[in-house]
């Protein structure tokens, strides 16, 4: 049971609590301190914490109301996207000058195959130890201060595993022979394709790392995922993973489906299953940091007829609700009395360019641009812009630049400061301050 490959030439890098991480760096009075981007409203999440604010419970995908209560004095932030991709570009860009075979799989996340490297590579364990500092230097020189995570192993897996394992700010090699007893003694969730319904049905039958997962009976594991959800399982656990390195890798859709034992009628429970399936698109999308135009359910009805329905939105979304609501809908024009056999929840019309208000969840533009769909329009009466939201950039006439602290009862609050500045002084405007003014993010 060798490696796919026979050195360890996998290099997987992630950028340390990205978006928290450009928030601390272009915000000198908030390094050091929590720091939580997301969405703002009562039914906002938590994109991206800092491991200031982790310390206190703050975790991704967490709701913000939930966040505020662990960390109550963590800052609040809307998020910057014009910064999150200028920092992107720059850290796929040094690693473009290490090998041209690179397949970014998010904003801050990437793998690098060393084969191709530009320059001859050493493989040994001083020699990959080199390389990992200095190209840990050059993302922090290129970035203005971020920090990164590197794994490198045989395989795509090993390699993720291994820089998960040495975050934050870590770096981990895996060499060839030693993948196994990495694996072992870690959970089973660490294997791709192990989610939370997986995870469950692992556990009742006793599987609960990986080492338990490679002592499994491969007929009693098939029997309670499936034949092929346990071969590709199994080949994971043993570390053989022989996909290569895409760096032209490009998501057409994201897609959750599943198939029932016996046909479903109940449109209750067929609308639960949408909502959920849409939690987990949403998921996906975040997690590749991808925003989608199109809704599109699958139905498989009893008779084995299939069909899908689509609705096109007139601004790209990630959210799970708005994806739950069109799929839900598009449900409801389906005859479904004589049963369901599969029902799923796909998105399209995939992009990483984000609205500037997608993270202002509660405001009443961002509410109406994502739940439109085509031939509709938005309202007069919904305001052109959501407001000055905390952690946006601004620039006044007479103090420079800044950002936007917090706002209410007509008076918005600026701190004056820039990733080159010491920590700057707080000043609060009236609302409609004609001095003050947005500005785009660098």
């Amino acid at each position: 049971m060798r490696p796919v490959r026979r050195e360890p030439s996998v290099l997987h890098l992630d950028l340390d609590a990205f978006y928290a991480s450009v928030e601390q760096r272009d915000k000198p009075s908030l390094r050091g301190k929590p720091v939580v981007v997301g969405g703002l409203g009562q039914r906002g999440v938590v994109a991206t914490a800092s491991y200031e604010a982790r310390v206190f419970g703050v975790r991704s995908a967490m709701p913000t109301h939930e966040a505020r209560r662990r960390c109550p004095h963590a800052a609040f932030l809307i998020g910057r996207f014009g910064a999150y991709h200028a920092a992107s570009r720059q850290v796929m860009q040094v690693l473009r000058n290490l090998s041209p075979l690179v397949e970014p799989l998010s904003l801050d996340e990437a793998f690098v195959d060393l084969r191709a490297a530009t320059e001859a590579v050493d493989f040994s364990r001083r020699g990959l130890k080199l390389l990992i500092t200095k190209l840990k230097d050059e993302v922090t020189a290129s970035t203005a201060g971020l920090t990164a995570s590197v794994g490198v192993g045989t395989s795509k897996f090993v390699a993720k595993v291994a820089t998960e394992l040495a975050k934050p700010d870590g770096w981990s090699i895996v060499e060839a022979g030693h993948e196994l007893d990495l694996l072992r003694p870690l959970k089973v969730s660490v294997i791709p394709g192990v989610g939370p319904v997986t995870r469950e049905k692992l556990h009742r039958i006793g599987i609960h790392t990986v080492a338990d997962l490679q002592g499994c009976a491969f007929d009693e594991l098939a029997q309670v995922i499936g034949k092929t959800h346990a071969q590709a399982l199994v080949e994971l656990a043993y570390a053989r993973d022989d996909r290569a390195v895409e760096p032209d890798r490009e998501t057409k859709s994201i897609s959750v489906e599943d198939t029932f034992e016996t046909d479903l009628v109940s449109r209750d429970e067929l609308a639960t299953i949408l909502l959920r399936e849409a939690r987990q698109v949403a998921a996906r999308l975040r997690a590749a940091s991808l925003f989608a135009h199109t809704v599109s359910i699958k139905v498989r009805l009893h008779d084995f007829s299939t069909f899908t329905r689509s609705r096109t939105l007139l601004s790209a979304t990630d959210r799970a609700d708005v994806i739950g609501s069109v799929a839900t809908s598009l449900l409801s024009a389906v005859d479904a009395g004589g049963g369901v056999r599969l029902l799923g929840v796909g998105v399209a019309g995939l992009t990483d360019v984000l609205q500037e208000d997608l993270f202002a969840a509660d405001t009443p533009r961002a509410q109406a641009a994502d739940d439109l769909t085509e031939g509709q329009s938005i309202s007069e009466e919904v305001p052109r812009r959501p407001g000055w939201l905390p952690g946006m950039d601004v620039e006044h006439d007479q103090h420079g630049r800044g950002w936007v602290w917090g706002s209410g009862l007509g008076r918005v609050t600026v701190r004056f400061e820039t990733r080159d500045t010491l920590p700057g002084p707080v000043r609060t405007f009236a609302i409609d301050d004609p001095a003050l003014h947005p500005v785009e993010p660098t």
